[in-house]
């Protein structure tokens, strides 16, 4: 079957995360993803975290279905593919620092006018506009100014970081929608395309819920909880015999009364305080420590096993040692047998989402550095004359 994005090119000129993940997305269902890098190292992603044979594990996962053109962006001729590039594209992202792209001369009216049904996806850390615009903005800031570290972590603790760089991938996300929306509107001749500005900060703050309005007109501040989710309850993280943890969500009205059943707590489930949720979570801290004591003086799997049973949502906490051997993620496709250049074996994630007819796939991991550079310019017409031009004066690798 056809790939969704079958047809429509990007240009990523983008590194790292946010910009790179977006265009990985689309990438995957079909898209083709021009990744424009810096001549000699690229993207600094190829050093990041764990390496295999000096390159990123996260680079051949970050870049799979892209292909790689190598340009000096400081040369006037490197200016000049890209805009070649773009006349023919339908998506350009980028992350850099806003007024970056019009210094080398890519600002939207050039694009504009060279491809007025081109979509420009522009993510930066705090938007194209406003005080903060000219601020350099990483992923952590996001977190912090969009508000999800000050929730994050226990109560009296500093606030936590996620685990993972959440603010660049809900950036990206965001990006990817953008992108949609306008192709959608391209495609269907409803109008040319648009600049799309996403922030990090506010891509972290959309996922924000009910946190302004809480604070506007009641004057809560939501504060850091640990495992628990105030307001709502039952719905916290509770200790096991052998010292594992398990979540248990009871926090819908029937749900309730079968999870205080399972735990031999029929007072509770009766109590006609605790009959809707406004009355439970004014006494979660009991309701919390009945469940606990439940909890522990039993196995994980015990535990599992009679909410199975009596269809309460539960679940362990996972290391990505138990996602990897879990037989659930195993049958839906979501643990990728894939293969480093080298031929080396390595799993990766899968697609999401999954789509009935035209699924995304896989079809090479991150290239290497340049490696499409040559037919991508033979593509625009280019000589092998004129590309080994290009080479020796250091425009494109």
């Amino acid at each position: 079957m056809t790939a969704p994005l079958n047809g429509v090119r990007v240009i990523e000129i983008g590194t790292l995360i946010a910009a790179p993940f977006a265009a990985r997305l689309l990438a995957e269902f079909g898209a083709e993803v021009i990744k424009i890098e810096s001549i000699g190292q690229g993207d600094p992603l190829r050093k990041w975290r764990k390496l295999h044979e000096g390159t990123s594990l996260w680079w051949y996962l970050q870049s799979r279905n892209k292909k790689s053109l190598a340009l000096n962006l400081k040369s006037a001729e490197g200016i000049a593919i890209i805009k070649q590039l773009a006349e023919s594209a339908d998506v350009l992202i980028e992350n850099l620092r806003p007024g970056a792209l019009e210094k080398l001369g890519l600002g939207w009216d050039v694009l504009h006018a060279l491809n007025p049904k081109l979509t420009l996806v522009r993510i930066s850390g705090y938007g194209q506009t406003g005080p903060y615009r000219d601020r350099p903005g990483f992923g952590a800031i996001g977190e912090a100014m969009g508000g999800i570290r000050y929730t994050t972590g226990s109560p009296g603790s500093p606030p936590a970081r996620m685990g993972v760089s959440l603010g660049d991938s809900m950036a990206s996300m965001h990006a990817v929608m953008g992108a949609l929306m306008c192709l959608l509107r391209v495609k269907t001749g409803q109008g040319d395309g648009q600049v799309v500005d996403v922030s990090l900060v506010e891509s972290v703050f959309n996922v924000m819920e009910s946190l302004i309005p809480e604070y506007d007109m009641l004057g809560h501040v939501r504060e850091r909880s640990g495992g628990a989710l105030p307001g709502i309850a039952p719905s916290n993280t509770y200790p096991t015999l052998e010292g594992a943890y398990v979540v248990i969500a009871g926090n819908s009205d029937p749900i309730y009364k079968r999870l205080m059943s399972v735990i031999g707590r029929a007072d509770l489930r009766d109590d006609p305080r605790f009959a809707h949720n406004d009355g439970r979570a004014a006494q979660s801290d009991l309701i919390d420590d009945a469940i606990a004591a439940w909890s522990a003086s039993l196995l994980i799997e015990q535990v599992l096993q009679a909410l199975e049973a009596a269809e309460v949502p539960a679940g362990r906490i996972y290391s990505v040692a138990d996602i990897v051997a879990d037989p659930h993620y195993q049958a839906r496709g979501m643990l990728l047998d894939s293969q480093l250049p080298g031929g080396a074996a390595v799993k990766m994630p899968g697609i999401v989402p999954k789509l009935s007819d035209t699924p995304g796939e896989v079809n090479w991991p991150g290239p290497s550095l340049g490696q499409h550079s040559d037919s991508l310019l033979r593509g625009l017409g280019l000589t092998e004359a004129q590309i080994l031009g290009l080479k020796a004066a250091g425009v494109v690798q």
